[in-house]
C-alpha cells in the first residue's frame, strides 16, 4: 500500500532547496529507488548536490522507524555530493535502515537513470542501485 504525503507537508519537513535546483543540474528532479519504495528531491545544495526523501512507503516508513528513524519524509539521504568527473558526482549516501552515512558516488548513466554506488569496511563490501527519474 502506498502512503501519499500531502505537498504541503512534504515542504514543511525538509529545508528548502536553493533557488538553482532550477537550474542545469542534470540530476536535479524526483528520483525512485529500485524497490519503488522511496523518492528523492535532488537538487543544488550551495553549490552541492543533495536529496532529501519526498515520498515513502509503508514499508519503508516501518523499515525507517525499526532503525530509530521516526520521520522518514524529510531525512536528507543524498549529503554533500560534488563534481568529480563528466555526469559524476562523489559524496555521502545516508542509509537509513542502517542509521550511517558512507562514501559514495553518482552517476548520470542518461536523462532517466542514476547509479548510485558506496562502499564499507575500506571498500570491501560495495553496492550499486539503478535509480529513476520519477
Amino acid at each position: 500500500m502506498l502512503c501519499v504525503i500531502a505537498p504541503a507537508a512534504q515542504a514543511a519537513s525538509r529545508p528548502a532547496l536553493s533557488p538553482s535546483v532550477q537550474s542545469p543540474l542534470p540530476v536535479a528532479g524526483l528520483w525512485l529507488n529500485p524497490r519503488g519504495s522511496v523518492v528523492v528531491q535532488a537538487g543544488d545544495c550551495s553549490g552541492k548536490l543533495c536529496g532529501w526523501v519526498s515520498w515513502a512507503s509503508r514499508a519503508a516508513l516501518a523499515d525507517a522507524a525499526a532503525a530509530d528513524v521516526p520521520h522518514l519524509v524529510g531525512t536528507e539521504l543524498l549529503q554533500d555530493y560534488r563534481p568529480s568527473g563528466l555526469k559524476r558526482w562523489a559524496g555521502r549516501v545516508y542509509v537509513p535502515d542502517m542509521g550511517r552515512s558512507f562514501q559514495s558516488t553518482i552517476e548520470q548513466i542518461d536523462p532517466q537513470h542514476l547509479k548510485i554506488s558506496g562502499c564499507i569496511l575500506a571498500g570491501l563490501l560495495c553496492k550499486s542501485q539503478i535509480w529513476r527519474r520519477s
